[in-house]
């Protein structure tokens, strides 16, 4: 079976120069350049999972991200990938593209079968189905061995109604199957680094806890499940080789809810000499002292914690289950070990008042991560939030269906004074925000708690130059490419800037030119080059924390296409090695195909 796994827009996108759709298709009335963040744009992993599923079950398969594609090249792409089957995934920011990709496909190949899953379609099924009459079937949650059993009905010509965790329709009449079972041994399906390039990595389903405005349950199911931890090692192999800069973002909900089983992935991954650096998404409640170190020592460079809000008030009210003393304790055990903080804050979760939100702000300059960054409350289906607010009768599924916009951004229960205030605060303060970095001399103590740690010697070494300590910048940046620090761009990027500093220019662009040679997707690098060729040398700036340099290619990102994009009959290669090998930490390299 030919099989087109697409990531669609969020609506009709003008070209450049173009009026938006004059039917209503294109942006929201008050959608404006920037609303849509960078992770938006990624394919999603689970497009990935069906796609290593139906590879290797000998399906042809392709992925393809349009998430950013203007309208009519959209449709040149559907009118050119002739499928038997078409599976998307749809969130609740791109709803309506799902909605409109699928009437195309139906219009150009009426006997294709459309498929849609994801957390969005997930908690809507039957009213996916009841206002798309393009869609032939709705994937309901956790979908690999749906998707599969789906597309063996279709490739045996039988009826594709009746299959476990999906809504279909029988005569006209909307019907859900029985319920899917959860998937216990993960280890059993076939991994997306096997087959893609992404930096995105999950080693675990599901969360044990239920905040209120998380969708999580309804996607996976109560509880928590994880693949072994040899399995996730042989995944992480074949991940790093793949990239070209040597950084992996852990997607899971919470990465640390099995503590024992991420000590024994970092040791695993030391033991096998796997050098790359990493982030990850958890609670403040499930670290603790020797795991940080361990995390640390693995090339965990960032911990994205969910804290939310200050306010015990709020905490509660959402059902966290965390103080803000917990908050603070975890950052600074991370902070011991020099692991970067990020806070992911909300503002409008019910309870909020102005006073609620000024005890986090003050909370904020209390804590002092490194950087966190405010969202506002969306609710969206399939949470608590939207269930208690249908029950209010503030909101039905119908919102979804008949408005158009990006998110249902909203306060939960706040006045409409407080709601002012916080709407007028959140416009003036989105984005990033960094508010602190260590000094040298607390770089040196990271240092000297961790041993002679590579990462550990180039924030040393980023701190100095800050400080204007040249010779200890360059010299700890040095140290960092000796001990086979995995991303050398960003040390020879710092050995330039300190020759540049001094004035010898011979030596920084030399150092720039190797960095280029050996490492060059790294954003300040990227960035420094320009400054260089624009001879704005004062400008030039060391930076070593996680950050990735987002380059625009398929399938991970809408980059271009090739010219061949729509040709079938070649596969990727299959891996080299029996899926869930369970290999131990200590056996022979995987030999990796390229």
């Amino acid at each position: 079976m030919r099989i087109a796994l697409l990531y669609p827009p969020p609506w009709k996108i003008p070209m450049p120069g173009q009026v938006p759709d004059p039917g209503g298709e294109g942006p929201p009335t008050e959608y404006a350049e920037g609303d849509l963040d960078a992770d938006f744009y990624q394919t999603p992993y689970g497009l990935f999972a069906l796609g290593a599923q139906a590879l290797r079950a000998g399906h042809e398969v392709k992925v393809i991200n349009l998430s950013a594609f203007a309208w009519p090249r959209v449709e040149e792409v559907l009118g050119a990938l002739d499928a038997d089957v078409y599976g998307m995934s749809c969130w609740t920011a791109n709803r309506r593209g799902v909605g409109l990709v699928a009437r195309e496909l139906k219009r150009l190949r009426p006997g294709a079968h459309v498929v849609v899953g994801g957390p969005h379609a997930t908690p809507l099924a039957r009213e996916m189905l009841a206002h798309h009459p393009a869609i032939d079937t709705v994937s309901i949650g956790e979908s690999e061995t749906t998707f599969l059993e789906l597309v063996d009905r279709i490739a045996r010509g039988e009826p594709t109604a009746g299959v476990a965790g999906t809504a279909y329709r029988v005569d006209g009449k909307i019907e859900l199957g029985p319920e899917r079972e959860a998937i216990e041994d993960l280890d059993s399906l076939a991994s997306p680094h096997d087959w893609f390039d992404t930096h995105i990595v999950m080693t675990s389903r599901g969360c044990a806890w239920r905040c209120t405005f998380c969708g999580a349950e309804a996607s996976w199911g109560r509880g928590y499940r994880g693949h072994s931890v040899p399995y996730v090692l042989d995944a992480l192999e074949r991940a790093v080789a793949r990239l070209p800069v040597k950084m992996v973002q852990i997607k899971d909900d919470t990465f640390t809810t099995n503590r024992k089983r991420v000590l024994e992935l970092c040791r695993g991954i030391r033991q096998r000499g796997l050098r790359f650096t990493w982030s990850c998404d958890t609670r403040v409640d499930v670290l603790g002292d020797e795991l940080l170190r361990e995390m640390r020592l693995a090339g965990c460079e960032r911990l994205s914690l969910g804290v939310e809000s200050g306010s015990q008030a709020i905490l509660d009210a959402i059902d966290k289950k965390i103080t803000p003393d917990e908050i603070l304790g975890s950052t600074e055990l991370a902070k011991r070990y020099g692991i970067k903080v990020r806070y992911y804050m909300m503002v409008g979760n019910r309870g909020e008042t102005r006073a609620t939100f000024e005890e986090t702000l003050r909370f904020l300059e209390r804590a002092k991560p490194h950087q966190y960054i405010f969202a506002a409350l969306s609710v969206y289906p399939g949470t608590r939030d939207y269930e208690l607010a249908r029950e209010a009768g503030w909101l039905d599924a119908e919102f979804y269906f008949e408005r158009d916009f990006q998110e249902l951004k909203t306060t939960f229960d706040a006045s409409d004074q407080d709601t002012a205030l916080l709407r007028d605060w959140f416009d003036r303060n989105k984005g990033l925000h960094e508010p602190y970095r260590e000094s040298a001399d607390e770089c040196r103590s990271i240092l000297a708690r961790l041993g002679d740690h590579p990462p550990a010697h180039m924030d040393l070494a980023t701190a100095c130059f800050r400080e204007g300590q040249l010779d200890e910048a360059e010299r700890y940046a040095r140290r960092a490419l000796e001990l086979g620090y995995p991303l050398p761009g960003l040390a020879l990027n710092t050995i330039a800037c300190v020759a540049a500093r001094r004035g010898d220019l011979e030596a920084m662009r030399a150092a720039l030119g190797e960095a280029t040679r050996r490492d060059p997707q790294h954003w300040v690098l990227q960035r420094n080059v320009e400054r260089v060729r624009a001879g704005r040398l004062d400008e030039l700036e060391v930076r070593s924390e996680f950050q990735l340099l987002e380059r625009p290619a398929q399938p991970t990102l809408p980059g271009p296409l090739p010219d061949d994009f729509a040709a079938w009959g070649r596969r990727p290669s299959p891996p080299d090695r029996p899926v869930g090998s369970r290999r131990g930490g200590g056996a022979p390299r995987l030999r990796v195909m390229t």
